[in-house]
């Protein structure tokens, strides 16, 4: 929601004004100098947006503020141009609404353009929230990364590495979702308070990988070429896609890190394949390429990437992870009630590359139970799930 500056205005007031946190009001407002505001200027004011309320015979300015609990200046600053002593029937003013809901559902067909769609409202209402692509995929498609907080513990999380393992992304936007409505309201999740975590953390967020696989699964064939007749020849002529991992080409990026990946080069598929094709060389795929720039570029301090299925935390790769990784992965166990798994005979992740890379905690979280892609009947049991392990993130 935007205001207009008028003389006196700073954005201490608004936030006592709108009973919001002051620096979720500054950062909303990155290019603008919170010390040098001038009038006429336009204020982005997180977690609110407007409605257009129309005057009937009666109504004042007092009377529309307190049937909904605002301050009267609250509807003053979002409506520059009224003179609150003239105002007419039928005349359309704009009312300040506190969001309390979510804008992310999440239990659908989450599409990349139904998750771009989620992220362009949430940036909207939370312009605190920094939205930027680290890449496009094979398709073209960008691959956006969202950072909240401004901590100094850099955590990061990642879904849909794996085309049909897509409901790892709503899954996700929906704690993001929930996350940034506790912070605007300085609400709680399970009891706890998040917006100390604002300050504490810095969160970034890929939330879906492989979006040209993602829609493949969900959509069928798409229209472009040489993708449309390149996937059915590697799908051999089927048109059900529900057991393809890989990206449009046919790579799994999962398996196409530089971590051991001659072992799965010898081992798995030679050629394009709906799945365990690991690629001509590591990092061949832009997807791949881009997660590990960002991965460098960040310096995280911990990485969850999650997939399907097994309710299952891998956690260990090549006895490099530090000691406090077992401590992590028993509170992730024990707020999910999933199992912490070392070792298993799988390299060339993107868990594996991290941990190899900086020694630091890195997992993979096998979300839900059954054959992939997982039924959306599944889906408020594996958020409630994941829920703990998100929280725990934060805290741990």
């Amino acid at each position: 929601m935007d205001v207009t500056v008028r003389q006196g205005d700073s954005l201490w007031y608004y936030s006592q004004l709108f009973g919001l946190p002051f620096q979720l009001i500054v950062d909303s407002n990155r290019n603008s100098n919170p010390n040098q505001l001038f009038i006429g200027q336009s204020v982005q004011i997180p977690g609110f947006v407007t409605t257009n309320v129309r005057i009937t015979a009666g109504d004042s300015l007092w009377s529309i503020a307190n049937q909904r609990g605002l301050p009267v200046d609250a509807i003053l600053v979002t409506n520059p141009n009224i003179n609150p002593n003239t105002l007419q029937i039928g005349q359309l003013i704009q009312v300040p609404v506190r969001v309390t809901w979510r804008v992310v559902n999440g239990k659908e067909n989450y599409t990349y353009e139904k998750m771009i769609d989620d992220i362009r409202q949430l940036t909207a209402i939370y312009p605190f929230m920094i939205n930027e692509s680290i890449g496009n995929s094979v398709m073209g498609k960008t691959l956006p990364e969202l950072r909240i907080g401004r901590g100094s513990k850099r955590l990061h999380m990642n879904g849909s590495f794996h085309a049909n393992e897509w409901i790892t992304t709503p899954i996700i936007m929906r704690f993001l979702n929930e996350f940034l409505v506790a912070l605007t309201n300085q609400g709680q999740i399970r009891g706890i308070s998040m917006l100390p975590f604002y300050d504490l953390v810095l969160l970034s967020t890929v939330p879906m990988v492989d979006p040209d696989g993602v829609d493949l699964v969900i959509e069928g064939l798409p229209e472009e070429e040489p993708y449309r007749t390149n996937v059915l020849e590697i799908n051999e002529g089927s048109t059900d896609f529900s057991s393809w991992k890989a990206n449009i080409k046919g790579v799994d990026l999962n398996n196409n890190y530089p971590a051991k990946w001659e072992i799965e080069a010898e081992r798995k598929e030679q050629q394009p394949a709906p799945f365990n094709y690991p690629g001509p060389f590591p990092l061949s795929e832009p997807e791949s390429i881009a997660m590990a720039e960002l991965t460098y570029a960040r310096d995280f301090a911990r990485i969850l990437t999650f997939h399907t299925q097994g309710e299952v935390i891998f956690w260990g790769f090549e006895n490099l992870e530090p000691p406090e990784a077992e401590v992590i992965v028993n509170e992730f166990a024990r707020v999910s009630g999933y199992r912490p798994i070392r070792e298993v005979d799988s390299f060339a992740g993107y868990r594996d590359w991290y941990i190899q890379e900086y020694q630091r905690p890195g997992y993979t979280i096998e979300l839900g139970k059954g054959i992939s892609p997982l039924p959306l009947t599944q889906f408020e049991e594996i958020y409630q799930e994941a829920l703990g392990i998100f929280l725990a993130n934060l805290y741990m």
